[in-house]
């Protein structure tokens, strides 16, 4: 028997799949931020986390756009992360001296503290997950998660 795409049986098999799949990543995700969001240290919200880890790893200045870009969010969204991170002291945002209407970002001594207090902060936290699940089972995992999260940002 050949089975194919438009099968009507394979069809419900996948969508089950596709919805299961979908599920346990969406709930994962919301109960992650929650775990991460209660040990972060005051006033961090999880987007400022991200944007000071992005820029003490590249260790170079970003455009607001490309960091936009970099986490799929409005310009808007990225502008208003920055401005309370600038807020904070954590960022430092200069214009460009060749072209007035764009700014560069880059983290700051505090950026850089704040960020290593979080992730002092949760990843006790997450390290004990990975160990409770099994490093083997987390390791054999990550293939199917990283080719999910490139398929979702337009790769093949």
């Amino acid at each position: 028997m050949t089975i194919r795409a438009t099968d009507p049986d394979l069809s419900k098999g996948t969508d089950r799949l596709a919805a299961s799949l979908f599920a346990e990543v969406l709930i994962a995700e919301q109960l992650s931020r929650n775990l991460i969001s209660k040990v972060l240290p005051r006033g961090m919200q999880i987007s400022h986390f991200s944007v000071l880890n992005l820029l003490a790893h590249v260790n170079e200045e970003r455009t607001p756009a490309q960091l936009a870009e970099a986490f799929h969010v409005t310009r808007g969204a990225m502008t208003n992360t920055l401005s309370r991170l600038e807020w904070a002291g954590h960022v430092h945002i200069r214009p460009d001296w060749d072209d007035a209407r764009r700014k560069f970002v880059s983290i700051s001594p505090a950026g850089r503290s704040a960020r290593d207090a979080a992730l002092a902060a949760f990843m006790p936290l997450i390290a004990s997950v990975v160990s409770d699940i099994g490093a083997e089972r987390v390791r054999s995992a990550l293939p199917v998660l990283r080719k999910l999260r490139t398929r979702l940002e337009g790769g093949s």
